[in-house]
C-alpha cells in the first residue's frame, strides 16, 4: 500500500517534456471509463450558479439520507480548489492505494469519498492548477478510485459554470443534476445560467433545491424569511423546472457541519428530496 500524492505542478503546455501521459491536452477529450472493479447505478451532479448557497451541505446531507435508507453512496468532490466535503464528515486521513487504484475514505455510515484534500500532504495547501490538469484530476477521481458497487455517486460541483464544471459534464456520464440556490434577488439569473448550461450539455435537470429558505423562530415556530421572500415559484413556471424542496436555516446544523458531524443531522426536508432521486 502506498499513499497517493498530488504533484503540485502547473501545466505549461510543453507536452514534449511532460510526464502526464493521459492529460486532456495530449490525448484530446475522451469520456472517462470506470475501472472494472467498480459499478455505479446513478450519477447526480449538485450544482450552484454561485458560491455560498450551501451546495456542499446539500450534497453531503443527501448522501447521508440515502445511506440511512440503505443505499450504497459515494461523493466525488469536484470542487478541487475549494473542497469542503471532507471537513463536513470530519475526515482528515489521506487516501491510500495500490497498483493503479485509489481507495476512497469511508465515513461512519459507509459513504465513500474522494476529494483533493484527501490526497494532499497538508490539507491547507492550495491547488494552483489550470484547466487541463484539473480536468485530468476529475478523470482520475472517476476512473482510478475503487468505488466498488454504488447505487448513487453524488458529484459536489464547483460553484458557477466555469472550466471544472464543464470538464465534469464532458468527461463523466452524469445522469441528472440538482441545482441549489437561495432566496435572494440574483436567484433568477443564477438559476437561469445553470439551467442553460445543463441544456447545452444535454443533461437532465432533476429540479431545484432552495437552501436557507427560512429561519424557524425558537419561541413561536414562525417561519422568518431572513433573505426576503422567495420568487422561485414564478421562476419555476417560467423556466419549467421542479422545486424539489426548501431547506430551513438551522444554526445548530451549521455548527455540526463545521464540527465534521454532518452525519448526525436529521433533516426531514432532505429525506423527502432524497426519495425523489
Amino acid at each position: 500500500m502506498r499513499q497517493w500524492l498530488i504533484n503540485m505542478s502547473e501545466c505549461n503546455k510543453d507536452c514534449a517534456g511532460c510526464g502526464v501521459e493521459n492529460c486532456e491536452s495530449r490525448q484530446g477529450l475522451q469520456k472517462a471509463k470506470l475501472n472494472d472493479r467498480s459499478s455505479i447505478k446513478k450519477i447526480i451532479g449538485v450544482l450552484s450558479g454561485k458560491g455560498g448557497v450551501g451546495k456542499s451541505f446539500v450534497t453531503s446531507s443527501l448522501a447521508v439520507s440515502l445511506a440511512k435508507q440503505g443505499h450504497k453512496v459515494g461523493i466525488l468532490d469536484s470542487d478541487v480548489t475549494g473542497p469542503s466535503i471532507p471537513k463536513s464528515f470530519g475526515l482528515h486521513d489521506r487516501c491510500m492505494g495500490e497498483d493503479s487504484l485509489i481507495y476512497p475514505i469511508e465515513t461512519k455510515l459507509g459513504i465513500k469519498i474522494i476529494s483533493a484534500n484527501l490526497l494532499l500532504e497538508n490539507e491547507g495547501d492550495p491547488i494552483l492548477w489550470r484547466g487541463p490538469l484539473l480536468g485530468n484530476l476529475i478523470r482520475q477521481f472517476y476512473e482510478d478510485v475503487l468505488w466498488e458497487e454504488l447505487d448513487y455517486l453524488l458529484i459536489d460541483m464547483p460553484p458557477g459554470t466555469g472550466d471544472v464544471a464543464l470538464s465534469v459534464f464532458q468527461l463523466l456520464p452524469v445522469d441528472e443534476i440538482i441545482i441549489v440556490t437561495s432566496p435572494q434577488d440574483l436567484v433568477s439569473l443564477i438559476v437561469t445560467k445553470a439551467l442553460k448550461m445543463a441544456k447545452m450539455m444535454n443533461i437532465k435537470v432533476l429540479g431545484v433545491v432552495e437552501n436557507m429558505s427560512y429561519l424557524i423562530c425558537p419561541d413561536c415556530q414562525k417561519h422568518i424569511n431572513v433573505f426576503g421572500d422567495s420568487h422561485l415559484e414564478s421562476l419555476a413556471k417560467e423556466m419549467n423546472f421542479e422545486i424539489l424542496g426548501r431547506l430551513p436555516l438551522i444554526p445548530e446544523n451549521s455548527k455540526k457541519v463545521d464540527d465534521g458531524k454532518v452525519e448526525d443531522i436529521n433533516l426531514p426536508e432532505i429525506d423527502e428530496i432524497a426519495k425523489k432521486l
